[in-house]
């Protein structure tokens, strides 16, 4: 595994054949079932350390704040005559 990082070529052989299991991973991802286990790990880990499932607001820095002011329609447009 540190070798080689998760290729289904290389999966271990108490695992079923690689392409089975390839097969339910993309359907499970297509399902939205993955998106759904890491909500509720993620929601579980956040109770467990003392916070809200949930965050409840977000934050923004400085930066992204300046960087998202510049630019428009003055960056866009060519040069004027």
């Amino acid at each position: 595994m540190l070798r080689t990082g998760c290729q289904w070529r290389a999966l271990p052989h108490d695992l079923p054949p690689w392409g089975t299991v390839g097969w339910y991973f993309r359907q499970w991802r297509e399902d939205g079932l993955w998106e759904q286990v890491n909500t509720v790990r993620r929601e579980q880990d956040r109770v467990r350390v003392g916070r809200e499932p949930t965050p409840r607001a977000a934050m923004l820095d400085s930066q992204s704040v300046q960087t998202t002011e510049q630019g428009g329609l003055g960056a866009t447009t060519g040069a004027r005559s």
